[in-house]
């Protein structure tokens, strides 16, 4: 019983994705929409296997400035987020800043950083980081400050110190709201990454996808976007990954693998 249900777990989105893909080619042919406006899977697949070379590189463009401004991102806010949760001062003026700024678009500083520092990789990294870095230390703060008061006094009367208290009680309290932080900084860092490659870039799959769609090649264009989705769901993989092996007791965790 428990193998089917992991079998159907396993082949459900892989299944759901193909029936997507099947209800795009039929849709053309029903709908007669012409390939300049919507191309079919199979033309992208066969536009993409004729341009393999070309994409695999950007990929690994795109790729790398995601996943270093994810990580600079990761090392940056956590310690932050752990300073101002345990700094009532920090609280007080640091907090509301990055608050305030969480609303202001990150893309509108890419045309400044990229007129600072040309079209190199150092303005698409800090982008991606700008993108990454608000949400990674807003849910770490409000992970290490969401301790109960109940479970506060509890650490108290054991007489723990303050190192134990925190590496066994505080930070497994607060890891699942990070991991909310992490996830959701995984999805949008490759959005920063080809929005700062869209405004100005000589390569990397949003340059590619702006050459593609300037050229009336949507079927070029969809190529790179699936394979921007595959580089998205791999961060957001690896994360989800890091958080079961970090926390497999929390609950959420038991609920994706079924168990009550």
């Amino acid at each position: 019983m428990r193998r089917t249900q992991r079998f159907g777990r396993a082949v459900a989105f892989p299944l759901f994705f193909l029936g997507l893909l099947v209800a795009w080619e039929l849709s053309i042919t029903v709908f007669k929409i012409p390939r300049y406006i919507l191309p079919r899977p199979t033309e992208v697949a066969v536009a993409a296997r004729a341009d393999v070379p070309l994409l695999l590189r950007y990929t690994v463009v795109t790729g790398t400035e995601t996943v270093l401004g994810y990580a600079v991102a990761l090392v940056v806010a956590l310690p932050l987020g752990l300073a101002i949760a345990f700094s009532g001062l920090l609280r007080r003026t640091v907090y509301p800043t990055l608050v305030s700024l969480e609303m202001v678009p990150k893309i509108a500083f890419a045309p400044i950083f990229i007129s600072w520092l040309g079209f190199g990789l150092l303005p698409k990294v800090i982008i991606v980081f700008l993108v990454c870095f608000f949400p990674i230390v807003l849910n770490a703060v409000a992970g290490f400050v969401s301790l109960s008061e109940e479970l506060t006094r509890f650490t108290r009367a054991t007489g723990a110190g303050t190192w134990r208290a925190f590496f066994k009680i505080r930070l497994p309290a607060a890891l699942p709201q990070c991991f909310v932080g992490f996830k959701y900084a995984a999805m949008n860092a490759s959005v920063g990454a080809t929005i700062a490659e869209f405004i100005g870039s000589d390569q990397g799959l949003g340059f590619y996808i702006q050459i593609s769609t300037g050229n009336m090649r949507p079927d070029l264009a969809f190529a790179a976007i699936f394979l921007l989705a595959l580089l998205g769901l791999g961060m957001f993989g690896l994360v989800t990954l890091a958080e079961r092996l970090l926390i497999p007791w929390d609950i959420s965790q038991r609920r994706i693998r079924g168990k009550n």
